[in-house]
This record gives structure tokens, sequence and C-alpha cells, in this order.
């Protein structure tokens, strides 16, 4: 089962919060423990001194000189025990060998389990602390420093560590836990309103909070934006649907019309003939709207790939175009080759597209398509006539799937061709720039980024010339 946001960030929080303390406690721990041990190890170096210092006085002394042996009064080793009134902790044991005679002075209280053959050195015995000093070839100084305040302040210590831990935890949980709650108190209310929106399809509804502020007002602000550009893409879709199945409808209504005209009576051949061919424009006119549904549906990853002479397509759309309208004065503005990657089909279709719809809104100007490189690699295929041009209110919505101006209701356009234009420039990362104005003609331009191969570069011989009858434009 998987934990819930809340509950994982305040276990995080426990578990940081759990380090840190063990963190902060083990430095503590390692530090007092090496202060309290280096304040023992100290009080144990100043015995030996003194005790070293209290052994050449009776060295010096004149019994030593007489006798030859050195005495050692037990009272001063309990002074430099004790320090300074205080008790330290600690306990001496002096040996001192001379003529083969071994004399023992040591504190009241020295141990007397403690062997008297330990070599020079220091040594851990049970809660002891011992140093063996050699002060001279014929004395050994054994200190013994009391342990156990080491020992106590470390049991102290993990009882208190064994105790805070366990605390610390829960106090950090429950503070993270109400923490969490406060701060996913915005994801919760904003998981509301997308489950509402999602319920109701209402993609324009404000989603609560979103605003400037921090990054939750920031995700509620973009997802409110996202949200909106669906539902502008939906209603869009949804006209787009709609003016599909009109135009679809059209045709399909008079063909079947036409069919059940044909077979209510008998005809004569060459009326079959007439109502065959009106069928076949009718079939023609679905088939060109088929098509161009689908090119405007093509998905990017499905485009080709390969050299397009963009020449070679421009001057393709200005011969057929004045084969279908042998009266147009159409011409063509090529003076180099230009070669670019991409998709032909879509790119030949988009020129035409635009050549055919000049002929088509003025018949009586003259329409010239040019093709030009660019220093930066880029390419430019503008096709402008000198007719009557357009309103702005009808630029700004030309390029829109289905949208004809009033003009332009009659005939057997779909309201395709510069929607396809447009999609086609898109799908190779380029746009469709559109300018006219009343009485100034009109001018479409595709402009087209570098998408070259590699090595390859404006000017160069295009391909042999491999002829494509494009769909005509509507």
């Amino acid at each position: 089962m998987a934990l819930s946001l809340r509950t994982r960030w305040g276990m995080w929080a426990a578990l940081a919060t759990g380090l840190s303390v063990l963190l902060v406690a083990a430095g503590l721990f390692f530090t007092v423990t090496a202060l309290m041990r280096r304040s023992q190890e100290e009080k144990v170096i100043g015995a030996v001194q003194a005790v070293q210092n209290l052994i050449e006085r009776q060295h010096d002394d004149f019994n030593y000189q007489v006798t030859g042996q050195v005495f050692i009064n037990p009272r001063d080793l309990e002074r430099i025990a004790d320090g300074s009134g205080q008790r330290t902790g600690l306990e001496l044991r002096l040996l001192l060998s001379s003529n083969g005679q071994t004399q023992n002075f040591s504190t009241r209280q020295f141990p007397s389990g403690v062997s008297s053959t330990l070599k020079p050195g220091r040594y851990e015995l049970d809660d002891e602390y011992v140093l063996v000093n050699q002060l001279a070839p014929n004395a050994a100084l054994t200190v013994l420093a009391d342990g156990r305040p080491l020992q106590e302040a470390r049991r102290a210590f993990l009882r208190a560590l064994t105790f805070l831990l366990p605390l610390s935890l829960l106090l950090s949980l429950l503070v993270g836990w109400l923490v969490a709650g406060r701060l996913l108190a915005p994801v919760r209310r904003l998981e509301g309103a997308a489950r509402r929106i999602g319920e109701g399809a209402d993609l324009r509804q404000p989603l609560p909070g979103a605003g400037q502020g921090d990054e939750l007002a920031r995700l509620s602000l973009t997802l409110q934006d996202s949200f909106a550009r669906l539902a502008d893409s939906r209603d869009r879709e949804q006209a787009f649907l709609r003016a599909a199945a009109h135009d679809l409808r059209s045709p399909l209504a008079a063909l079947q019309a036409r069919v059940d005209s044909t077979l209510a009576r008998e005809r004569d051949p060459e009326r079959y003939r007439q109502d065959l061919r009106e069928v076949g424009r009718d079939i023609t006119r679905l088939s060109t709207l088929a098509n161009h549904l689908l090119l405007l549906a093509r998905d990017p990853s499905a485009m080709a790939k390969a050299p397009v002479p963009l020449r070679e397509l421009a001057a393709e759309a200005v011969d057929r175009a004045r084969e279908l309208a042998p009266e147009a004065d159409v011409d063509l503005k090529a003076p180099q080759p230009v070669t670019m990657t991409g998709d032909r089909v879509l790119l030949g279709q988009a020129i035409w597209n635009l050549t055919m719809n000049a002929v088509k809104h003025a018949p009586e100007a003259t329409v010239t398509v040019s093709v030009q490189g660019q220093p930066d690699g880029s390419a430019h295929v503008t096709v402008q006539d000198n007719g009557p041009g357009v309103s702005a209110d009808t630029l700004a919505r030309l390029g829109e799937a289905f949208y004809r101006p009033d003009g332009s209701r009659t005939g057997d356009g779909h309201g395709l061709g510069l929607a396809l234009a447009r999609r086609a420039a898109e799908l190779h990362g380029g746009q469709l720039t559109l300018e006219s104005a009343p009485g100034k003609g009109f001018r479409a331009t595709l402009h087209l980024p570098n998408t070259l191969p590699p090595g390859a570069r404006l000017g160069t011989h295009e391909p042999g010339p491999t002829r494509s009858t494009p769909e005509p434009a509507h």
C-alpha cells in the first residue's frame, strides 16, 4: 500500500531529526569523553612529576649520603595524591630498588591486587586507569586513577540519549505531519478543483490559489492556462468536426440524390454519361476533401525527411495552374535552386494551395510565385497577387479550417487551402504569414527554417524532376 505524501513527509522529517540528534549526540559524547580523559591524564602526569621531584630531594638529603637509601614518607605521597586538599581520585605506589632490596611506598587506598611487575606503560584495569612510569633505573612509579566518574558520565549520557532520541523522533514526526498538512492543503484544494473540472468538463473554471506567489500558486496558474488552451483547442476541434461533417454531408447528399434520380427512370446513353460525369465530380470533391483532412491531421513523426527542391515544386504549381486556368497570368520568380529537408508531399501541396487560391480569388490579377534562399539557410516561398485584397477582419480569420469569406462560399472550395499551408509550415518548424489590404493585393509567405542535412547548402543542384500532380486547392 502506497503511503500518502503527508505521511512520507512526516517520516522523512522524523528521520532527518533522528539523524541530526544522533550526529550531535555522537559529537558531544566524544568531545566530553576526550576532555575528561585529558583532564585525568593531566592529573596523572602532574603526580608523576611531583613524585619525581620528591625522590630527587630525598636523593640529595643527608640521610641518603650516609645510608645510601631513599626514604619516602607515605604522607608525602598522600599530599601529592590529594593535590590541594581535594581528593583527585589518584592512588600512588613507588617501588625503589637498592642493594638487592625493594622498598614499597604507597598511599593508604592503593589496591593490593595491582601487580608490581607491570612494565612501563598505560593500562585499563576494570574501572581504573593505570600508568606505570620508570622514574629511574631503580625507581618505578605506578599511578592509579579512578575511572568510575568517566564511566558514570558515559552511562548517564547513553541513558539520556536512549530517552531523548525516541522523544525527538515522535516530536519531529508530529511536527512534520502538522506542517505537511498545512503545506499540502492548497494541493488538496487544487485536486478537488481539478476533479470538478473533469466531472463538469468546464476547462475554463478558475483554479484556487492561481497567481505569481509561491510554487503552488504558479503551478495552479500554469494548469489554469493549460486548461484554457485545451478548452480553446477543444472548441476548435468541435468547430472543425462540425464544418467537416457539413462539407462531407453536402456532396454525399448531392451524390445520393443524383444517383437516385438517375436510377428513377430509363435514360438515353448520353444522359447517363452526363450523370456519371456529375457523379465523378462529386467523388473528386469528396476525395480532395478527404486528402486535405488527412494532411491536416498528419502526425509529425510520420513526416518524410528528405531533400525537397522548392523551385521545382513552385514550377510544377505554376505549370499546373496555367493548365487549369489558361486565362490566368501566373509567373515564377526563382533565380537559384533552393533545397530544403522536409516532406515533399506537404510542401508541394502547400505551394499549390497558395498558388491556386491566388488564381481563384484574383482571376484578373497577376500572380507571382517567388522562391528565395536566405543567408541563414532558411527559405521563403511567396505567392503574391495584385488583386483586390481583403479586409483586416477577413485577413485575421484566413487560415482557419473551413473558413471561407462571404464572397467565396460558392463553388467547390472547402476553406482548407490556407489551413493546410499553415499546418505544413508548422510541421516544418516554420510559419505562414498573410498580408493584405483592400485594393493592395494579397501576399502569402511560407517561412521555412534551415533544416538542411550536414554538408548541404542553398543553391546546390537540385535532384532530377520527379513530377507529382497535387490535388486541386480549395
